[in-house]
């Protein structure tokens, strides 16, 4: 990746999120980034550091499974990103042994056609405001040298969110982020599930959480199957 490249992507997530209604930016952002980068696949997501933690758009199945996976075993390169403010790379996730023991071993039997993972936090500040992950089909998609030049394009996603950043952090309702029937049953649901486990068992909502992400992980199920399940359930019943 070269440097005109990466100024290819920061012009083309400016150009995708000017004049565009504030519920499309995230999904437009992510297809903007998957271009001008090379990149197979990507998310965007706020408050990255769990369990304070809201996705907005998810490129395709494979990039929101990817997400999935690291808000279920709370580790991976996503979280290692909002944590320390620095480009984390995967460069080889088919052979190499990755710093977090669930997260590889979950994505590389979940994502086999994966082959390299990157996740770059957007700083409001001082602040890490989220972060966007990107994910190739080919190892070592983007070189040391090239992430250290994606700062730029994550300081572009960031621009382009800034407007819309109100949209998700007040009021109650799942926000209107496309795809939204993906987001609200893989991440809106998941909180509401939480605050009924909380309140049926009398735990507080990490404990309820955590509570979840076990049971995920027994069963190799998906937190969203287990959300579902207890939707379905109606209170007093468990």
């Amino acid at each position: 990746m070269t440097a005109a490249e990466v100024m290819k992507a920061v012009r083309l997530v400016a150009e995708a999120a000017a004049g565009a209604p504030g519920e499309e930016v995230p999904r437009r952002v992510c297809v903007a980034v998957c271009e001008g980068l090379g990149v197979d696949g990507a998310t965007l997501s706020v408050l990255t550091d769990t369990p304070s933690r809201q996705l907005l758009a998810a490129s395709d199945d494979a990039a929101l499974l990817l997400e999935e996976i690291q808000f279920t075993v709370l580790e991976g390169p996503c979280i290692s990103a909002a944590q320390t403010g620095e480009p984390v790379a995967v460069d080889d996730l088919r052979h190499e042994r990755t710093p977090w023991p669930l997260f590889g071993a979950m994505a590389r039997e979940k994502l086999p056609g994966v082959g390299s993972v990157y996740a770059l936090p957007l700083f409001f500040g001082d602040y890490v405001l989220g972060s966007v992950d990107l994910l190739a089909t080919r190892s070592r998609a983007i070189g040391e040298d090239a992430l250290e030049q994606t700062s730029r394009v994550a300081d572009a996603v960031t621009a382009a969110l800034m407007p819309t950043r109100e949209m998700l952090l007040t009021g109650n309702d799942a926000p209107a982020w496309e795809p939204e029937q993906m987001i609200r049953a893989h991440w809106f649901d998941t909180w509401r599930a939480v605050g009924a486990l909380a309140a049926r068992r009398r735990m507080s909502p990490e404990d309820a959480l955590a509570l979840m992400r076990a049971e995920a992980f027994r069963t190799g199920r998906s937190l969203p199957d287990i959300t579902t399940d207890i939707l379905r359930d109606p209170p007093g019943t468990s």
